[in-house]
């Protein structure tokens, strides 16, 4: 799990099979299929934002292969650019909530969408 925060508001970023914990505060799944195997009561999600996920092409693309995460993660970059009207929901809910989970599914911790939304989140 990676946490990074300003002031008394936090965005962390959790993958959807670790425990659901009270921490976690407004959960908010960010990958555009439901995560395999996961119960909606198991995976404690409040929120389902699937359409700020990477487009199906660029998920197929990228694959998961670290080899390709520099250009996933500026392609991510451009299409977060624009989704204006979602980008604009989550900061609404990250403002409104003490701590945002941001949860996704990907085995891999360091290379998923989930950081790139996170990261875009606090530049701006």
């Amino acid at each position: 799990m990676k946490i990074l925060g300003s002031g008394d508001r936090m965005i962390k970023i959790k993958r959807a099979y670790e425990e659901p914990s009270n921490e976690d505060g407004f959960r908010i799944l960010v990958d555009q299929l439901w995560p395999r195997g996961l119960t909606k009561e198991r995976a404690g999600i409040h929120l389902w934002m699937k359409e700020i996920a990477p487009s199906t092409a660029l998920r197929r693309w990228f694959s998961h292969d670290p080899s390709k995460w520099k250009e996933f993660h500026r392609k991510y970059l451009v299409e977060l650019k624009g989704k204006k009207t979602l980008v604009d929901e989550l900061r609404k809910v990250a403002r409104e909530q003490k701590v945002v989970t941001l949860v996704f599914a990907a085995k891999d911790e360091e290379h998923n969408n989930a950081i790139v939304l996170e990261e875009f989140l606090e530049e701006k």
